[in-house]
């Protein structure tokens, strides 16, 4: 894999694993629309480099709320060691791990239908605009409700939308942002949980997939200065998607992200059906 791929599709991962556009989908899509077929002959080397790169925006953000992270481990042990939460910390803490179960247990059930091309890129597209149109509905709510609200039916919910990302064009961040919406959460809240619920749930993935690919064998000789470039790439843009969301939806809305993802769903149905 050229370096300048690699570098491409880390600025995309990064720039698209927080906004709720879906970084899953623009990964599959990116590839397909000009023709870089350099990972698509070993599926398994394909799933390492996504993995890898969403291990990349791990970092940005986790580097981003690395007070948070800290401060939330910490209490998470302490209420785990006491076997109940007394703290607001703690009792956060294990809501954001209740939040990453859904994910966890449908990746596992799904893990052998999950290497397999089980959404085509038509449906991306169908999936972008849906789920673009929920976020839309959802967001003209208005809702007040702020994260010392938030409750264990709130994140199972959320948690559930969450495990719907695993289909490439649902987003992520948009499904449990749209989610956060419909319960009543204000943007703010709704955006900083939805991060927050994202690394348990990434760095779990990442630690899978690494532990895999080392059985394996580890990555192909040539490989590693891609996935290197790739992961730094998804950092940087990561961290900085993380800091552009939370100030803009201080002010303004998700409609934006709702017309690109119209916009973007329509062209790849139409490709689709072009190359049909």
């Amino acid at each position: 894999m050229p370096l300048w791929q690699a570098l491409i599709m880390g600025l995309v991962q990064g720039a698209t694993e927080f906004l709720p556009v879906s970084s899953s989908g623009h990964l599959a899509v990116f590839p397909w629309l000009f023709g870089w077929d350099d990972l698509q002959s070993d599926p398994d080397l394909e799933r390492a480099f996504s993995v890898a790169l969403h291990l990349g925006t791990f970092v940005g953000a986790a580097g981003y709320f690395r007070a948070d992270v800290v401060r939330l481990s910490k209490a998470g042990l302490v209420a785990v060691a006491k076997r109940k939460a007394e703290t607001e910390d703690e009792r956060m803490a294990l809501l954001l791990a209740l939040s990453a179960v859904p994910a966890a247990v449908l990746g596992a059930s799904l893990d052998a239908l999950l290497e397999g091309e089980f959404v085509g890129e038509a449906m991306i597209g169908v999936l972008l605009i849906v789920f673009g149109l929920l976020l839309w509905i959802a967001d003209r709510k208005m809702g007040e409700r702020e994260m010392r609200s938030w409750r264990t039916r709130d994140a199972l919910s959320m948690g559930m939308a969450q495990a719907m990302a695993l289909f490439p064009g649902v987003s992520r961040s948009g499904a449990t942002i749209t989610a956060g919406r419909f319960l009543g959460l204000n943007r703010d809240a709704a955006t900083r949980l939805s991060f927050l619920m994202s690394l348990p749930v990434i760095g779990g993935a990442g630690l899978y997939e690494g532990v895999r690919l080392l059985r394996d064998g580890g990555l192909p000789a040539g490989f590693a200065p891609a996935f290197a470039v790739g992961m730094g790439a998804a950092g940087v843009t990561g961290f900085a998607a993380v800091w552009g969301l939370l100030r803009f939806v201080r002010h303004r809305s998700f409609a934006p992200f709702v017309v690109y993802r119209i916009l973007a769903g329509a062209l790849v149905i139409a490709v689709a059906g072009a190359r049909a």
